[in-house]
């Protein structure tokens, strides 16, 4: 078991599956417990249980300590039973639990979807559409399309939108830039990105739709709190139970989108 790659390289397997740049795709197998309201509880039955890595032998300190997390990281153990392509699938199933964003019927954009892990808990909680996108090429997700791009072309919130069959009712980014250790540095870039994303929701979301995207702990910075106050009823900020500890990473959780407040002066 080797450490992740970032996310400026794929690190995917040949599937056999012809990607072509821009191109919708589709397919996969339904992942987690039979019943979705079971979803979060799947990582409890593995907390207790501890495994010890057999040999340390050709690998760094570093990658010791990352294999050692990985083995015994109960949402790890649990996403590899249960079909989930990430472990930060649990953080988005323990958001809706909390906030209830997902419904049958629901239009939903993940945008930054890759490795697929968001899309398929929209899918599997009975979202109507979903739409994800992202740089890397993703393995198709029942259920859902997934467009190889860049969710700033000026193209793609009509294209997803058409995808959808209209507009969004939840907009929701895991999207996180590669670190460079210093934290100033590493916060302004993700919030870059959920500056970016909060933009793009603006511009697909149904009134009264949602918001989620990741930030980093120190709260959202007033460039991107001012206008999402504006334009949504309630923002809330949150720290699912799958957010390491030792993590910074937080959740911004806006709702209720009133695009009339966008333009009114207010």
């Amino acid at each position: 078991m080797k450490p992740p790659k970032s996310r400026s390289g794929s690190g995917k397997k040949d599937t056999g599956i012809k990607r072509v740049p821009g191109k919708a795709l589709k397919s996969a197998a339904a992942p987690g417990a039979s019943d979705a309201g079971h979803d979060s509880a799947t990582s409890r039955t593995s907390r207790d249980k501890y495994v010890a890595l057999r040999t340390a032998r050709g690998r760094t300190p570093a990658q010791q300590r990352w294999l050692n997390r990985q083995l015994n990281d109960p949402y790890v153990v649990a996403a590899r039973k249960q079909g989930w392509r990430s472990r930060a699938a649990f953080k988005l199933i323990e958001i809706d639990d909390r906030f209830k964003l997902i419904h049958p019927g629901t239009r939903i954009i993940d945008l930054g979807a890759a490795p697929g892990g968001w899309t398929q808990v929209a899918v599997k909680r009975g979202a109507k559409h979903v739409a994800g996108v992202d740089l890397l090429p993703v393995d198709p997700v029942a259920g859902a399309e997934i467009v190889e791009g860049d969710f700033t072309d000026p193209e793609m919130p009509d294209r997803l939108k058409e995808i959808l069959g209209g507009p969004a009712d939840l907009v929701m980014s895991d999207m996180a830039p590669n670190t460079t250790g210093h934290a100033a540095t590493d916060h302004i870039r993700i919030m870059g990105l959920a500056e970016g994303a909060l933009d793009f929701a603006m511009q697909v979301l149904a009134e009264g739709g949602s918001f989620v995207a990741k930030v980093f702990q120190g709260g959202s910075e007033k460039q991107m709190l001012i206008p999402m106050k504006k334009a949504f009823t309630s923002v809330k900020h949150v720290k699912p139970p799958a957010s390491r500890k030792d993590s910074s990473e937080l959740y911004v959780v806006a709702t209720g989108f009133r695009p009339d407040r966008l333009n009114d002066g207010t």
